[in-house]
């Protein structure tokens, strides 16, 4: 009877498969030894959660997958997790079949769970154990870094560098036209009278060549003031006129 009780048990582990997770060392995580012990992987499903504890060969096992038990996993498709405190790992899709088969693709968060990634290929480990080297994305970090103060940033901004231009001709504008040559000065300033530019800017000069906008109410103009106030003149000199006309007239009757 015993025999054939470890007969069975034999049998029953031989079927059952075990899958480990080794995390190799990589750019993002050059020492896997200097992972917090907390680290730990999950194989989660609709119906369980499975957890297996980091190792001292930097490996989580997962064991007795399909043996039937109440602590163990089933034949189907599991995401497996692995939770860090200092560093993030990437997802995986498992699928475990009755035989005990594994297979493992990389998985995105968000998409459906038939899109398949990059398939895994499966590896051997030390004492026949198989499964997969999982991916490391990257270190978390928890807090944002305070920029550091610097002139050079300031001085890159393009309104600071308008403004050193700007301040840089208008001072130095000067000092070019003292050490210009005279007959150079001379044409430079012909030149600026002659300018269309300035006579609309400045007013212009007196006699003939004035600028007719210089005496231009623009306030008036929008609020309608300054038509109506050059008829009431043109009519009060038209009714001043007409006044005295009629005082002559009775003057001659007299």
């Amino acid at each position: 009877m015993r025999l054939l009780t470890t007969l069975a048990l034999a049998a029953t582990s031989a079927s059952a498969a075990s899958l480990t997770l080794s995390i190799p060392s990589s750019q993002a995580l050059p020492n896997p030894y200097t992972l917090p012990p907390s680290t730990h992987a999950t194989l989660s499903s609709l119906g369980a959660t499975f957890s297996a504890p980091l190792s001292v060969k930097n490996t989580f096992v997962f064991h007795n997958l399909t043996g039937g038990g109440s602590g163990s996993a089933s034949a189907g498709s599991y995401l497996v997790d692995i939770h860090c405190a200092t560093h993030a790992f990437a997802p995986l899709r498992l699928d475990v079949d009755a035989e005990g088969g594994l297979a493992a693709w990389e998985t995105y968060r968000g998409n459906d769970w038939d899109n398949k990634g990059e398939a895994y290929a499966a590896k051997e480990f030390e004492g026949g154990a198989k499964g997969f080297e999982v991916r490391v994305l990257g270190q978390k970090n928890y807090f944002v870094e305070r920029s550091k103060f610097s002139i050079l940033t300031i001085l890159k901004n393009p309104m600071i560098l308008l403004g050193l231009i700007s301040m840089g001709i208008f001072l130095g504008m000067p000092y070019l036209m003292d050490n210009m040559d005279p007959e150079m000065r001379a044409e430079f300033e012909e030149r600026q009278k002659s300018n269309p530019m300035n006579s609309l800017l400045g007013g212009g000069g007196g006699g003939g060549d004035a600028n007719p906008m210089a005496n231009f109410d623009m306030a008036g103009f929008l609020a309608g003031t300054g038509s109506s106030s050059k008829k009431e003149e043109s009519s009060g000199s038209g009714a001043s006129s007409g006044g005295a006309g009629g005082k002559k007239e009775k003057g001659v009757r007299r």
